[in-house]
């Protein structure tokens, strides 16, 4: 188990570049498998969660050489749909490989996902669309086991009971060679989503409407091999964003696509925080006070998560964090996972103004002076929330379980020290 040690008290100063957005590169992974085609996926983040979707492809006989941050995945090995258990338990993207294995082999045999512990995560939108398309589902010995009882898939009109990005992930990578068209409504929007479908398009589906809640597909009888590229990683941006505002640094974040932060820059300007969004980097500039901003008439802001483009599930714990150094009183209402909001037990421990309100909301009064202490990471955005709160903190802090941080940011501690802060990763 991994460690990360940290002196906090250091101002950040420097340029970040970002890696590619995990969100989106782990169900491109799979989606390379709908062809038997050699797939070239560009900017691809170097992370746990990658190599383990990169060795589930290899443990079905594919093949997958991954170097300088390019993937190049050939699926035309494929002869399981049998995915081992150990696999599925590492990455709740494992998930991701039951349309492909189904719509390319007739059946495809998962075990439960496994991933971050932040709460119940559905799988019935999953279910719903694949069974809704054709596929049969069985449970067998604790396994999902898919089957083609009619030999292929069939586009229909689907209606998804929650805006789920995941199951509307997997629905497309169905209906793309599905037979006739299908009309998926209350789609996710998220870009991670919108980067899939392009990629899918560009491999010769037929989807429109993305980046809408209506997503339009006509089946295809088969997909073509494509080079692509993944776009940076908002939620790693946005992170360092929430460093070094809390930090008082001075930050370029490289990488970044605009509009993928009007939202968190609204939230951020709720915190007296500016930011210049330019084409392909974001300037936070040095020096600024955080200082909560009240509602019109002296209430106190809420800041709340939802489906894009509300702010982002996994923006929470690193903007509570960032919220405990500024001046003033705001909530946080997390609606969408029941245990994300936890973490803070370990804030208030090292010296935090919180009060959890319930499994969903806590309230934060700051600045303040937070001490060092020594600290596990309960779940990837957690993890990194800590590692902020250490930054933040007098004295020395330890993260442990350092390992779980780097399922999702990519060259973290190399990037830590170009900004000259103090932290050192110990085996």
């Amino acid at each position: 188990m991994g460690q990360l040690h940290i002196v906090g008290g250091a101002v950040p100063n420097g340029t970040v570049k970002v890696s590619g957005n995990k969100n989106a590169a782990l169900p491109m992974l799979a989606a390379a498998l709908l062809t038997g085609d050699k797939v070239t996926i560009r900017n691809m983040p170097d992370i746990l969660d990658v190599r383990t979707m990169m060795d589930i492809i290899r443990a079905l006989g594919g093949q997958v050489d991954f170097k300088d941050n390019v993937a190049q995945i050939d699926g035309s090995g494929i002869a399981t749909g049998v995915i081992p258990k150990e696999l599925c338990s590492k990455a709740r993207t494992s998930i991701l490989f039951a349309a492909p294995l189904t719509a390319r082999l007739g059946e495809a045999r998962l075990y439960p996902p496994g991933g971050d512990v932040i709460g119940r995560r559905r799988l019935d939108g999953h279910f719903y669309g694949l069974e809704r398309l054709g596929a049969k589902l069985d449970c067998i010995d604790g396994a999902y086991c898919f089957t083609l009882p009619k030999k292929e898939l069939t586009g229909r009109e689907l209606f998804l009971d929650e805006a789920s990005v995941t199951a509307t992930e997997q629905i497309m990578m169905a209906a793309v060679l599905a037979k006739g068209h299908t009309t998926l409504l209350n789609a996710a929007c998220e870009p991670h989503v919108v980067e899939l479908g392009e990629m899918l398009n560009s491999m010769g589906a037929w989807i429109t409407g993305l980046g809408s809640n209506t997503i339009e597909i006509d089946g295809v009888e088969s997909l073509h091999g494509c080079d692509c590229t993944v776009n940076g990683d908002h939620i790693e941006a946005g992170s360092f964003l929430a460093l070094g505002a809390a930090l008082g640094g001075s930050l370029e974040i490289l990488g970044t696509v605009p509009r993928h932060y009007w939202m968190l820059r609204r939230v951020f300007e709720r915190f007296n925080i500016e930011m210049t969004l330019l084409p392909d980097r974001i300037i936070l500039p040095g020096g600024q006070k955080l200082k909560v901003r009240q509602d019109f008439g002296g209430h106190i802001p809420v800041i709340s998560d939802g489906p894009w483009p509300q702010y982002p599930s996994d923006m929470m714990s690193c903007t509570i964090v960032m919220a405990t150094q500024a001046e003033g009183c705001a909530l946080f209402f997390e609606k969408m996972f029941e245990s994300r909001i936890y973490f803070v037990d370990r804030l208030i421990d090292m010296g935090a103004n919180a009060i959890v309100c319930d499994p969903h909301r806590v309230v934060i009064s700051g600045p303040s002076k937070l001490h060092g202490a020594t600290v596990s990471s309960p779940d990837i955005r957690a993890g990194m929330a800590m590692v902020i709160a250490g930054l933040c903190a007098e004295g020395k802090s330890v993260i442990k379980s350092s390992e779980i941080i780097y399922r999702g940011y990519a060259n973290l501690v190399e990037k830590l020290q170009n900004l000259n802060l103090q932290v050192q990763e110990i085996s």
